[in-house]
């Protein structure tokens, strides 16, 4: 009896830790979130610990004992340990690791899940649905969006090591660094459970490279040595976001980041080592209100000016004409282009930068610029038709000026010096046909890694040796995808319904070109504004070739690249005439014979997916099902929902989009918010959605499936809870494709297509 009691007794003070525990530990003035996860099992206790800011969840602990009221928790071989008495939903004590005793108080928490997992359909269902996809196909989806099993290629400044992602088994995908002499190959960043967003060279020694959570974009910099085991979290700061600003290339042990580690709404810039993580504030963004958006630093660090906003929608152009002492030289509007590219280091005057400015013409173009003098010295380049605003100069070659290019229908390089010209020429010479970017090049310029692309090949590396001029196959990313079976891609112009001249691309398989109708999958892109859809090799739409299905891309008004104009022309008209240009392009493509116009389908991400459920209310019959990715269903909800780091710009976005606070915009909120016109939609819907998106929140995917269902409709939904604004995790968007393949299949095969209702 005693003993019954006994064990009684010790069951009910171990439910006490069982659950979740949060808290943060105050580290030299920083803040480190840590949560544990306490479990029982065969009668004891197991647990495992996050460290968000590292990037690091369930790192199963050695050691959870709970005796006399008394918690411990360790990792030997971390040299963690965790010593804590329970007082109700709190634990008090000390965490011990490398010598230190720090104070940990932890609160008993939920671990909660994002949205509504009762909503989400299982993946037995969503693997039926992509059965439905059935055919002698000659390529798979991984074939298109399995990751190259090798990438990103790199010099190292000096050009004597190569860095670049290769893929394990497990598809996991590590940076390894080739020292070019001897060939000898080294891991030195190992991909774990968090993927890696990004990296570059530093130095000759050093990388840095960049992770978050589960895509939820606050992102951390990390540091790694070319001999591997080194990697180090530079910025190990809870719920904050880094972002990189400046190479100091005269300064191999510091760059420049912002980060908004003080105001989660606003960013300042800090110089940073990147062997120790030692930190200095270059300058302080204190006013929420009137954030500075920008800043402009030379090659040696020195802050030289900085965009700030005014009154929400206006900006302010500070410049130092003296060393420290910032005046406004440009009083704008946030519609308004003037912004410096980069210094020219070329000349003796330290003012003289190139900038590109739309303040004079409707198209934006490029000057060179006194910023002392507020002067323009000379115009360099423009274009009639497009936007221009890219350069390249030579370090190497006391910063002459190299090239410009912009795009059109396809992206135009315009080679300005000399040496510039032979290397292009040869490029082109040796690469007809095909587009050229230079990835990299080293410090001496010579080496350089080519970048070949076109409509039909995805991507090819090749080295060329500028003292021998020779070129050289360095790696094929898809050679599994042969060209001549690709589709084309066809730049496409036409008029919409109120008179402006429309740019897009259609992507045909070669049914289409022996002049049989075939369906079509409409693709309006994200953004909306400023952003566009450009010429080059799309694997979406390929696979799309592949099934024998159309892509349509139009670049409605609000896109970029076409001039001011355009761009305000779309502002306030998101869902009306910026739709209304979707389905004027859809109208010309099938006027031209491509397409059964009974057969179409709209897909989108972000802002596309918000036009896939505006398209499938503002017109029901025009397309005969949707694919809806990350999209926004509710304008309301998704006002009030930005990320912290968006809310200085809420004014802006107002512009853009609409004004719940002006009556008659509010109802035009309502009349194109797709949960609003829910009784309209009549064509079978498949929703997509990452749980930690911190764009385009999961309650908008939530919002419209529920309405849908609550219906009784059945609409597929698709929910990964280790992906953000996008799926970035190749077996989450294999899974992804495959699933909406089967959905095409089921709805565009069909003679006549029927309500989506179940059963």
């Amino acid at each position: 009896m005693i003993v019954i009691l006994c064990m009684s007794f010790t069951q009910t003070y171990a439910q006490e830790v069982i659950g979740t525990w949060k808290g943060k530990l105050s580290v030299q003035g920083n803040e480190i979130p840590l949560a544990f996860h306490i479990e029982e099992k065969d009668g004891a206790l197991s647990a495992t610990m996050d460290s968000p800011s590292q990037g690091a969840t369930g790192i199963p602990l050695d050691k959870a004992v709970f005796e006399n009221n008394q918690l411990t928790l360790g990792l030997k071989q971390a040299g963690v340990k965790y010593v804590a008495s329970v007082e109700s939903t709190k634990l008090k004590g000390t965490f011990y690791q490398a010598g230190m005793e720090l104070p940990l108080e932890m609160e008993k928490s939920e671990k909660t899940i994002p949205g509504n997992p009762e909503l989400v359909t299982s993946d037995t269902e969503l693997l039926e649905l992509g059965n439905l996809d059935k055919g002698d196909h000659k390529y798979s989806v991984e074939d298109y969006f399995a990751r190259p099993k090798a990438r990103s290629f790199q010099f190292s400044p000096n050009g004597k090591y190569l860095s670049y992602r290769e893929k394990d088994d497990n598809k996991k995908n590590h940076v390894y660094v080739k020292d070019i002499a001897s060939g000898k190959v080294t891991r030195v960043i190992e991909e774990k459970e968090e993927l890696i967003r990004g990296f570059g060279w530093v130095n000759n020694e050093r990388l840095v490279y960049v992770m978050d959570k589960g895509g939820d974009e606050n992102y951390h910099l990390f540091t790694a040595g070319i001999t591997g085991g080194e990697s180090k979290d530079l910025t190990p700061f809870g719920e904050v976001q880094v972002n990189f600003l400046e190479l100091l290339k005269e300064d191999k042990d510091h760059i420049i980041i912002s980060m908004n580690k003080n105001n989660k709404q606003i960013f300042e810039p800090y110089k940073i080592n990147v062997i120790t993580g030692e930190l200095t504030q270059l300058y302080k963004n204190e006013d929420a209100a009137n954030p500075i958006m920008g800043y402009n630093f030379d090659k040696d660090g020195n802050l030289k000016g900085f965009v700030k906003l005014r009154d929400g929608v206006n900006m302010d152009l500070h410049y130092a004409k003296e060393e420290g002492k910032y005046e406004i030289i440009k009083k704008l509007n946030w519609k308004d282009t003037f912004s410096i590219l980069r210094f020219d280091y070329a000349t003796d005057n330290p003012h003289d930068a190139y900038v590109v400015s739309n303040l004079e013409t409707d198209k934006s173009q490029i000057y060179l610029y006194d910023l002392k003098e507020d002067k323009v010295i000379k115009k360099l380049y423009s274009n009639d038709k497009y936007d221009v605003s890219n350069l390249s100069v030579s370090r190497k070659r006391g910063y002459e000026l190299d090239y410009f290019s912009h795009q059109g229908e396809k992206r135009v390089v315009e080679p300005v010096s000399d040496y510039y010209k032979k290397l292009h020429k040869k490029i082109t010479n040796k690469f007809p046909d095909h587009q050229y970017s230079i990835a990299d090049k080293t410090d001496e310029e010579d080496k350089y890694l080519i970048f070949l692309q076109s409509d039909k090949l995805y991507g090819v590396y090749y080295s060329y040796d500028a003292k021998t001029e020779e070129f050289k196959l360095l790696y094929n990313l898809m050679p599994q995808l042969k060209e001549n079976d690709m589709a084309e891609m066809r730049p496409i112009t036409f008029k919409s319904r109120d008179g402006l001249t429309i740019h897009g691309y259609i992507t045909l398989p070669k049914e289409a070109l022996q002049g049989k109708k075939v369906p079509l999958i409409v693709n309006p892109h994200g953004g909306p504004q400023g952003i566009r859809d450009s010429w080059g090799f799309n694997p979406e739409s390929q696979l799309f070739a592949s099934r024998g299905y159309a892509t349509l891309q139009v670049n409605f008004r609000i896109s970029g690249g076409y001039g001011r104009e355009f761009l305000e022309s779309g502002f306030k008209q998101i869902g009306r005439k910026a739709m209304d240009d979707v389905e004027d392009g859809l109208k010309y493509v099938i006027e031209q014979g491509w397409v059964d116009e009974d057969k179409v389908a709209i897909y989108g991400g972000s802002h596309g997916g918000y036009a896939v459920l505006r398209g499938l209310t503002k017109t029901p019959d025009l397309y005969a099902c949707g694919v809806d990715y990350v999209g926004v269903s509710n304008l309301f909800t998704f006002m009030k929902t930005i990320p912290p780091y968006w809310k200085p710009y809420l004014k802006i976005i107002k512009e853009i989009w609409y004004d719940e606070d002006i009556a008659e915009e509010k109802a035009i909120m309502e009349e194109v918010s797709p949960v609003y016109q829910i009784d309209k939609i009549k064509k079978p819907l498949f929703v997509v959605q990452g749980a930690n998106d911190p764009r385009v929140n999961i309650d908008e995917s939530d919002q419209i499936v529920k309405a849908l269902r609550d219906k009784g409709y059945d609409v597929p939904y698709m929910v990964r809870y280790d992906e953000g604004h996008g799926f970035a995790k190749e077996e989450n968007s294999v899974e992804m494709y495959k699933a909406m393949m089967g959905f095409y299949a089921k709805h565009l095969n069909k003679k006549q297509n029927t309500k989506p209702v179940k059963g």
